[in-house]
């Protein structure tokens, strides 16, 4: 218990980890005061104009799908192209709400969307950089030497740490998520317009935090396991990039040069957008070659997604723990 509060406190008083609080909480003040100031509460006048426009609009999709449909089936000569005939995409009239008429207002239900997926993409990065730097700055410095002569226990003392930097970032996201949703919240009710938050609307913001939330401690043990197999923080940050440059760009671009099958599906970023959007739908055309029926179409799903990340990130916190052991640390 002593050596978990020990590492909390170590944790805390890191100047970088401190840093990077500090740029969190200007990064979302700058966030919601830019959202304050650009909005105001609609009037019962703006209200009742959008919700004309949106009738309007919904009127106006109702005639254009009869339309399409009649033209799909040949009782009606057809101006569309085939494309739009082959589906009928349009909105349906359940689809068309008066929030989408209300302009300069924030609209919570509407704009909280993509502000939660920069809530994400933030503490992201805060857990990686977190990660790598509080155990590469201690493996480099001769701290963990030091600790290790106080607590002679390798595994003991490196899962402490883990589960320390693990429970910290996801303690920050928690606390940030609160605060952050919260603040935007407030915003709709006083200076915007709340919106239709109905059982769909819950149920994307609760499956999107747990998915976030989950994505976050990921990437945090994924850096933590780089920087103790390099020994370093920077080694963390360079296995990142150079994974990113060569295989996430130079190797797709080798892939979709000789028509190698699904090349989407080697990449880390596949999986991680699948696991955030619940499915990806992916297409390759390259599979159809000398098939004539074949569309290409393929599905990677959150389950498949959430297997490969752990794969991933398991065996490497694995080979971290097995090289540690055995480490000559002096």
């Amino acid at each position: 218990m002593n050596l978990v509060r020990a590492e909390f406190g170590r944790l805390y008083a890191r100047r970088f980890v401190r840093l990077m609080l500090v740029l969190l909480i200007v990064a979302f003040g700058i966030t919601v005061a830019t959202t304050l100031v650009s909005t105001h509460q609609p009037t019962a006048r703006e209200l009742a104009q959008a919700e004309e426009l949106a009738e309007q609009q919904r009127r106006a999709n109702e005639r254009l799908y009869a339309d399409c449909q009649a033209a799909k089936s040949g009782a009606a000569n057809s101006e569309y192209p085939p494309e739009f005939l082959a589906k009928c995409n349009l909105d349906r009239p359940a689809e068309v709400h008066e929030t989408d008429y209300l302009y300069g207002v924030f609209v919570f239900e509407r704009e909280i969307r993509p502000l939660t997926y920069f809530l994400i993409t933030f503490l992201v990065l805060f857990g990686f950089l977190v990660g790598a730097s509080y155990i590469g700055a201690d493996l480099h410095s001769g701290g963990m030497t030091n600790l290790l002569l106080w607590r002679p226990k390798r595994m003991v003392v490196l899962g402490t740490k883990l589960g320390t930097l693990l429970a910290g970032v996801l303690g920050v996201t928690v606390l940030s998520a609160v605060v952050y949703l919260s603040a935007f919240w407030v915003i709709s009710e006083v200076g915007g317009f709340p919106g239709n938050l109905d059982g769909e609307f819950w149920r994307w913001l609760s499956l999107t935090a747990v998915r976030g939330g989950t994505l976050i401690a990921l990437v945090t043990a994924l850096s933590f396991g780089l920087a103790v197999l390099g020994r370093h923080t920077a080694a963390a940050l360079g296995v990142v990039a150079g994974y990113a440059v060569v295989w996430e760009l130079g190797a797709r671009i080798v892939m979709e040069i000789v028509d190698a099958f699904r090349p989407d599906q080697w990449m880390l970023s596949t999986y991680v957008a699948a696991w955030m959007s619940g499915k990806l739908d992916l297409w390759d055309s390259a599979s159809c070659v000398g098939l004539g029926s074949c569309d290409g179409r393929y599905t990677i799903t959150w389950l498949s997604a959430l297997i490969v990340l752990l794969v991933v990130v398991g065996g490497c916190v694995g080979a971290a723990f097995a090289s540690f052991r055995q480490r000559d640390l002096a």
